[in-house]
């Protein structure tokens, strides 16, 4: 299969490509810096692209040849879940962009989305749930779903991959694990952070490439599906087992800052969709 992946350096885009390189596929990488792509490992098995997604040529696609698929990662701004950026900029750069794909003659999408689009919901998540954003991010994720929804009279395939949470080699310097990493590495002796009790769904990056890497591969496995672990931890059991990994001497000083207000406090996604394509998930 020819697939066309945006976001190609980023967290999950270079730990992806190679996935998909694994399992014999073709990939055009996009990158807005190719430099930087230039740098991993599997650049030179690739055809790097250097491209924005939010101002494309109109001939763009003509330069890339037929294409099967694309998956769209890119999404700039990160974690800053609430600014307006992700309405006036991200979401319609997308949506032009997908647009054009499809336009080009790519007859199947996949799209991250984000368990934010659950909203504020507890329990197990599962994808026949309505939707109910509550963040800028996540509405504009979930306007994006449903703009490309309505325009799907084109007959593309659209598969919505909602994203839990994700560890590993460059993950967010602000998540709570890479914290973790650092303040080890530094010698500190406490580690501050939330009470630790709320719920979360964690996978390892490297699992969530792989998940990602079998839906691109089951076009029948249309619309959302959860990319998750299904299995809820508890994040103070996270850091605790981090510690315990990495025979670190760090003391946890729980409930120095508040819980977020953006999250419910014991959530988790149901992975049986995914699984019912899969044994071993």
């Amino acid at each position: 299969m020819k697939v066309v992946v945006t976001g190609a350096t980023g967290f999950i885009g270079q730990h992806l490509v190679p996935e998909l390189l694994s399992r014999g596929h073709e990939i055009v990488a996009l990158a807005r810096d190719k430099a930087k792509a230039r740098h991993f490992r599997w650049s030179s098995e690739v055809r790097i692209v250097t491209a924005d997604v939010g101002c494309m040529e109109p001939d763009f696609f003509g330069s890339l040849g037929s294409q099967d698929a694309v998956i769209h990662l890119a999404w700039p701004g990160l974690p800053n879940y609430h600014a307006p950026f992700h309405f006036e900029e991200n979401l319609p750069a997308a949506y032009r962009f997908l647009k054009q794909c499809v336009t080009a003659g790519i007859s199947q999408v996949l799209v991250t989305g984000t368990c934010f689009e659950y909203g504020m919901r507890d329990g197990c998540l599962s994808e026949t749930l309505e939707s109910q954003p509550r963040n800028a991010y996540s509405l504009a994720k979930d306007t994006l779903r449903k703009f490309l929804e309505t325009w799907q009279q084109r007959q593309f395939t659209l598969q919505w991959a909602r994203l839990f949470y994700m560890y590993g080699e460059g993950q967010n310097p602000r998540s709570v694990l890479a914290q973790l990493d650092r303040a080890i590495d530094d010698g500190d002796s406490v580690f501050n952070m939330s009470g630790g009790e709320q719920l979360r769904d964690y996978l390892p990056v490297v699992e969530v490439v792989r998940r990602l890497a079998l839906l691109i591969e089951h076009p029948e496995l249309s619309g959302v599906t959860n990319i998750c672990s299904g299995a809820p931890i508890s994040v103070r059991r996270l850091v605790e087992r981090r510690i315990v990994e990495r025979s670190a001497q760090i003391t946890l000083n729980l409930g120095h800052y508040p819980y977020p207000s953006h999250e419910p406090m014991a959530f988790w996604g149901d992975a049986r969709r995914l699984q019912s394509i899969a044994s071993g998930l």
